[in-house]
């Protein structure tokens, strides 16, 4: 790879090309573990320019390339499968424009959500999709998968946001789709975009829509002493006419892990809790906060707090949103699933989570979106051991397979990547995966964007199976 990385270095700075072996461990995986492999080499553009010529010298070396944002993504989406270049774009990290008059700004790929966040605080306007990882993760990345989070129940994930994106092509072109006009005269080339994983073209710059604040916020922390109880209560509140800005469900075993490491008061021997927060004119809030509480009750609540004052409420969101890294108390290795069913069937779906974790003898965690259904069972074990890794993987195959059976999908925002292709023909039909794969053919014939990602390759799927001059 030496005349190879010369030839990067030669339209790049010198400390953008990595090629020491030391270097590029760090790069061999996402926050997937399971599955690891190196690049090649990892360059890091400072511009779409850059982005744009980084691609048209792979493509004239016949080199796979995969963009990659933070790593935070956890289906194996940015995993360099056959080796090759991984462009990372975290320095692209500009905000071009914030233009609140029109409520749009626009962001480099590499900005990390919450610094926008930060940025716009006091300002009137926000970001509203706001992940779990919000704090490492970036709005490229997060429009690669179309990320969620947990205020997406009310306002929609990702790709409800995003109202375009500059976009270098598998070709080396580079080409805008969509713009600060919300309803552009064009095929929506966009909302293929988003979500595609980076199979279709890397995203460099954003186009973001920002929504007002809310005038007034109620937050709720619901006690509960099953999960059974949490689980009925929230089809009971979306039944009542009542669409909280988030809706989130902690069972025990994280519970225990959250309070440990924040302290805010949780009661460790609750079955789950609910946080439940409404949100907008303060007019008839705290009716609808009651409302809220009354469902919480009349399900067997045994407890129903209300954030007193805004640190409160920070706090509680931030136990939410760390309850991954406090799982690290616990275990060194964590698989978090993301599948999606009715929220109807909830109830069964723990309970089937937990048949699963006995059949498997697997601790499994759960802290999830249970406002719009979408559960991240977290397996906990540690991935040194191969026995465990074993069972890890088939617990986690049988949830899918149930979220499957329950009418749902076996991902809502974390992406298929590599780690469930398998999953795509149990979805769709060979017509459908067919259709889809002539759709990222045609941005990316030769394939050498982001290879062997999301579709099978067995079927109607048959992909290139490794590309040219690079072996495994």
């Amino acid at each position: 790879m030496t005349e190879i990385a010369e030839r990067f270095r030669a339209i790049l700075p010198a400390d953008a090309v990595l090629t020491a072996p030391s270097e590029l461990v760090v790069y061999e995986c996402d926050a997937f573990t399971l599955e690891k492999k190196a690049p090649d080499l990892v360059v890091f553009p400072a511009s779409t320019e850059d982005v744009a010529k980084i691609v048209r010298l792979c493509n004239e070396l016949d080199l796979p390339f995969v963009p990659r944002g933070a790593g935070t993504s956890l289906a194996g989406g940015c995993l360099p499968v056959g080796g090759g270049v991984i462009i990372a774009l975290s320095r692209l990290k500009t905000v071009h424009e914030v233009n609140l008059r029109d409520r749009y700004a626009v962001v480099g790929a590499g900005v990390v959500n919450l610094h926008l966040s930060n940025l716009l605080r006091g300002q009137g306007d926000h970001y509203a999709p706001d992940p779990s990882s919000q704090g490492a993760s970036t709005i490229g990345g997060n429009t690669a998968t179309n990320a969620g989070g947990p205020h997406t129940l009310k306002y929609g994930v990702t790709v409800n946001h995003v109202l375009g994106v500059e976009m270098v092509t598998p070709a080396g072109d580079i080409v805008q789709l969509g713009g600060p006009v919300p309803d552009p005269a064009c095929a929506d080339l966009l909302g293929a975009v988003v979500g595609s994983e980076g199979t279709l073209g890397i995203v460099t710059k954003i186009w973001v829509r920002l929504t007002r604040n809310p005038p007034g916020v109620r937050t709720l922390l619901a006690v509960f002493d099953s999960v059974d109880d949490a689980t009925a209560c929230i089809s009971a509140v979306i039944a009542g006419g009542i669409v909280p800005a988030a809706l989130e469900m902690i069972d025990n075993t994280i519970l225990r892990a959250v309070e440990s490491a924040f302290r805010f008061g949780f009661p460790v021997d609750a079955g789950a809790v609910l946080i439940i927060e409404v949100d907008g004119l303060e007019a008839g809030l705290n009716e609808e906060a009651r409302q809220c509480e009354q469902f919480a009750r009349s399900h067997g609540a045994r407890e129903v707090r209300q954030a007193a004052t805004e640190d409160e409420r920070k706090l509680l969101w931030k136990c939410r949103k760390q309850a991954f890294g406090a799982l690290g108390r616990i275990a060194p290795s964590l698989c978090t699933q993301d599948g999606v069913v009715p929220r109807t069937k909830l109830p069964h779906m723990l309970k089937r989570t937990r048949e699963i974790a006995e059949q498997y003898q697997v601790v499994i965690g759960n802290v999830f979106h249970a406002g719009d259904g979408n559960i991240h069972p977290v397996l906990l074990f540690d991935e040194r051991d191969p026995d465990q890794v074993r069972r890890v993987l088939a617990a986690s195959t049988d949830i899918l397979d149930e979220c499957i059976a329950c009418g749902g999908s076996v991902t809502g925002e974390h992406g298929i990547g590599i780690e469930k292709i398998d999953f795509l023909p149990k979805l769709f039909s060979e017509a459908d995966l067919a259709q889809m794969l002539r759709l990222r053919q045609a941005f990316n014939p030769a394939n050498r964007c982001s290879p062997r990602k999301i579709f099978p390759t067995a079927g109607a799927c048959v992909e290139r199976a490794r590309p040219a001059g690079v072996s495994v």
